[in-house]
């Protein structure tokens, strides 16, 4: 659907009609970029509407004083008829007064819309590659995993939203040590399907009962053929079949949030099919790989480092603080070398690349980021990359951490979680922080019934909305926007938040930053819980007026119009908008 014209994009077309008309007067010189000047609240609501800063921007380029310009471009702005007064504050802000009518029609807007109010076509088609969750596939999904699991997949919604095409891919690490210590796993659990007692499993295996199903899968396949049989023999084909029956978990752990990737990428597939040998190929050629001797590691005894050369990545090029190797000094790829080629295949099939990891590698994003800005130097077209750090979550029970070792196989599964509390408090709680700050999810909190647990406060304010309709209906009584005009001031200031969701989305969108949705739709819960909670105080200011249905209506339809805008950023972070709690 094409993008809603909403009254903060509205107000930002007629700043910029006043500020072409001051160019065509030779007010402004012609072309003075216009990509910093904003519309926005005011920080005091006391001081009006909307804000702007276009004389601030502008000032310098036009040789203005920021106060002159300031005067020209409210005087444009106020001969607008929703305009009630533009006033001049500070260095040159200009705060705007805006007539009631204005916020009804964006009342209005809301109804229009409905689930498309605040969808936006700024992507305009651009595709979006964004990488997340990723984990190594040797066992269920576990909390370790879930926080960017969230972040990645309600990123991606909101680029949608946003009008990009996205691309949700998770990269199968299967090509390392880790599956092979998972197939030898797996073979312990195989023989003992065949009723060997393999009695304790062996440090350095993974003991986890998980393995226990796959082992019998595959004693259901193979009989006893691969029991007593030289590792060679089995170690690839157990590999396979692991690997595949845990991503089959996975998928179905994953589900349980409501997380669909588009494509499963295998990095055994890539090595096979010479994508590594090509990416070398392809940087030799533009001389972004040469052949070199790593400087000895700092605090290294010098007998014992001994020169090797390596294949060379020139990173330091583009911000590294060294040159990387791609391959090992046993001609294997490093994990860096694999990475490389992997997201230079990623690229390929997209405008720009977006990464969800996990804190711990950090230390690798500088390289990959030298790595896919040399594939834009080298292919001569920008491709905006980005990585986006999350960090660990500690997981409590009333209080007391619960330890996590997925070796050992004591872990709270994604499932174990979704099954205690449920997707939807899960998703909201992973976005109830930045992804680089430290969380704590406690299980007894996030499902307290209170203000301070963000999730119930939303979907409270949602059911609440959803139960007054329902008792209205069935008292006879409709939404309508007849009676509009007369809403006052505090119903008005509900309706100045519910507007401001176009543009947190897209300021959300543009920082690639979910959670900005899940803290506006905490304050836009608030707005309305408080003009709920007026009418405590005063029954003149509850919803519901049995001696004037007019106006109950159009209370209705304002209290309609706010879940609607709560649908839809809930929408966003992938949680229900619930009927009733």
């Amino acid at each position: 659907m094409a993008e809603t014209q909403t009254l903060y994009a509205a107000f930002a077309g007629k700043i910029d009609a006043v500020l072409t008309a001051l160019s065509d007067e030779g007010v402004l010189p012609a072309g003075t970029a216009r990509d910093g000047v904003s519309v926005e609240p005011p920080r005091d609501p006391a001081h009006g509407d909307l804000a702007t800063n276009a004389a601030l921007v502008l000032a310098k380029p036009a040789g203005l004083n920021p106060r002159a310009l300031a005067e020209r471009i409210a005087a444009g702005l106020a001969a607008d008829p929703a305009v009630v007064s533009a006033e001049i504050a500070g260095p040159g802000f200009i705060n705007l007064r805006l007539a009631d009518s204005a916020w009804l029609n964006e009342l209005a807007a809301i109804a229009a819309a409905g689930p498309d109010y605040g969808r936006s076509a700024r992507g305009a088609g651009t595709t979006v590659n964004i990488e997340y969750v990723s984990a190594n596939p040797t066992g269920p999904m576990h909390m370790g995993h879930c926080r960017g699991a969230v972040v990645g997949d309600a990123l991606a919604a909101l680029l949608e939203f946003g009008g990009h095409k996205v691309i949700r891919e998770y990269y199968v690490n299967d090509a390392g040590a880790q599956v092979q210590t998972l197939a030898r796993s797996a073979h312990m659990r195989y023989r003992e399907a065949l009723g060997e007692d393999i009695g304790e499993i062996p440090p350095g295996l993974y003991p986890g009962d998980y393995l226990v199903p796959v082992g019998e899968a595959l004693a259901a396949e193979f009989g006893g053929r691969y029991a007593a049989a030289p590792e060679a023999e089995w170690l690839d084909l157990f590999r396979t079949r692991t690997v595949a029956a845990m991503l089959e978990t996975i998928r179905g752990d994953l589900a349980l949030l409501g997380i669909h990737h588009d494509l499963f990428s295998s990095e055994a597939e890539l090595q096979a099919a010479g994508k590594p040998e090509q990416a070398e190929a392809w940087l030799r050629a533009h001389d972004l790989v040469y052949d070199g001797v790593l400087e000895a590691p700092k605090g290294k005894p010098a007998e014992d480092w001994e020169p090797v050369e390596l294949p060379l990545f020139r990173s330091t090029r583009f911000g590294d603080d060294q040159d990387r190797p791609i391959r090992k000094s046993d001609g294997n790829w490093t994990y860096f070398g694999a990475d490389l080629a992997y997201h230079m295949q990623k690229a390929q099939g997209a405008d720009e690349l977006i990464d969800i990891w996990g804190a711990d590698h950090a230390g690798t994003v500088k390289r990959i980021k030298a790595a896919v800005a040399a594939l834009s130097a080298g292919e001569g077209k920008p491709i905006p990359f980005d990585v986006k750090l999350v960090q660990m979550v500690q997981l409590l029970r009333a209080g007391e951490p619960v330890k996590m070792s997925k070796r050992s196989g004591n872990f709270i599964t994604i499932a174990d979680m979704v099954e205690e509390v449920g997707k939807d408090v899960v998703r909201f709680t992973m976005l109830t922080r930045k992804p680089e700050a430290q969380m704590d999810f406690d299980f007894a909190k996030v499902v307290e019934a209170s203000k301070d647990n963000p999730v119930f406060y939303v979907q409270y304010a949602h059911a609440r909305i959803r139960s007054t309709l329902r008792k209205t209906a069935a008292d006879g009584l409709a939404p309508s926007a007849d009676g509009l005009d007369r809403l006052g001031a505090d119903e008005l200031a509900v309706v100045k938040f519910a507007a401001q969701f176009p543009r947190e989305v897209e300021a959300a969108a543009k920082a690639r930053e979910p959670h900005r949705i899940a803290f506006y739709l905490y304050d836009l819960a608030a707005a309305f819980h408080a003009f709920w909670n007026a009418g405590n105080d005063d029954p003149e200011k509850r919803i519901i007026l049995t001696h004037d249905r007019a106006l109950t209506s159009a209370r209705l339809f304002l209290a309609l119009q706010i879940g609607q805008v709560i649908r839809n950023g809930l929408a966003i972070l992938g949680v229900e908008a619930v009927e009733e709690l």
